[in-house]
């Protein structure tokens, strides 16, 4: 496949892309047990920043700035960081399959936020993220460490499959806590579905300032991602620190992933469909894909949670519910073609 460098990107790609990203806002804030034409979102939206807007009423004000706008931003943070982490560790690792949710990072991250649930304060949701990030970091080690050691531990799938035993001896432990302190298990139960139901300004207040310095970092490696795919003992001869590299990049997908799950729960496969649609389309290079990851992985959270708002409405389904579903299907034809060497 050939090799998509930043001249095959055309400006006006970027502002399609733009465009995509408000009209996926709009569509997530008007759709809803209650449906709100667009002209009037953007009005409401108007009238809070400018006082300018003469349309709307007072219960679309609540709606639209209250429930939905901070909701929909969210999804949209939370899915540029989980693609983007994806994106970033099958760089890192050179391995196709490797993921937040596969990797264990995110069962890492919730065993954190568990521990911080359970025994923190509360008064402790600013804590959250570091608790995650502490699980999520140690998950990320163990696994890479299990991969690296393994006898295939440089096939496509070692890494997974150290990923899948770390992932289930820490959803163990997680368990056993659940059953230590059953006043919570309802709380914990529905942050492991992962949720955005409850999210308010407040989630999107905390986690904003880890998410963007990850994505800032990410995006200060993203040519060094495409120096890896030559190899390690390469790259050491163009000069690359790759233990520093691998280390930044490691800490900074870890650390925007924990931040991501805090707030929302266990969220899978963002980071293996969006980057793998991406990489069909422009090919592989990182400095190209790993934006364009940010992007339209927030585009496709987005959309996903208002498919679990209003697919069964007035039900509502578990947003990890739904990317399980989108996501479960799309991972085995990644895993097919990466066995037949058609994915890198």
């Amino acid at each position: 496949m050939r090799t998509a460098t930043a001249r095959t990107i055309p400006n006006w790609a970027w502002a399609l892309s733009a465009v995509a990203v408000l009209i996926t806002l709009t569509i997530g804030v008007s759709i809803g047990a209650v449906t709100i034409a667009p002209n009037v979102v953007w009005s409401e939206i108007s009238n809070q920043l400018f006082g300018n807007s003469t349309l709307g009423t007072t219960s679309n004000t609540t709606i639209i700035w209250q429930l939905r706008l901070p909701r929909v931003l969210l999804a949209f943070v939370v899915g540029s960081m989980l693609a983007s982490a994806g994106c970033a560790y099958q760089g890192t690792f050179r391995n196709p399959l490797a993921d937040p949710y596969l990797l264990g990072v995110s069962a890492g991250a919730g065993l954190g936020a568990t521990i911080a649930i359970f025994y923190g304060t509360g008064t402790s949701k600013f804590l959250l993220p570091i608790a995650a990030f502490a699980g999520a970091l140690g998950a990320v080690l163990l696994t890479y460490s299990l991969g690296r050691s393994a006898i295939a531990g440089r096939s496509s799938t070692a890494l997974v499959l150290a990923g899948v035993a770390v992932a289930s001896l820490l959803t163990a432990i997680q368990t056993l806590l659940q059953q230590q302190n059953t006043d919570k298990i309802r709380e914990i139960y529905a942050w492991v579905l992962g949720r955005l139901s409850t999210s308010g300004w407040q989630d999107l207040v905390v986690i904003t300032p880890y998410v963007t310095v990850c994505i800032l970092v990410l995006l200060r490696y993203r040519r060094v991602l495409d120096v890896f795919a030559v190899g390690d003992e390469e790259a050491l001869t163009m000069g690359l620190p790759v233990g520093r590299a691998r280390g930044a990049i490691i800490v900074a997908a870890s650390l925007g992933t924990a931040a991501a799950v805090s707030v929302t729960g266990l969220i899978g496969f963002v980071g293996i469909i969006v980057p793998h649609i991406l990489r069909l389309i422009v090919g592989n290079s990182y400095r190209i894909l790993l934006p364009l990851s940010i992007i339209y992985g927030g585009i496709f959270l987005v959309f996903a949670d208002v498919l679990a708002r209003t697919i069964l409405a007035p039900q509502e389904i578990s947003i990890g519910v739904v990317t399980a579903l989108l996501g479960a299907p799309f991972f085995l034809f990644v895993l097919g073609s990466s066995k037949n060497g058609s994915v890198t």
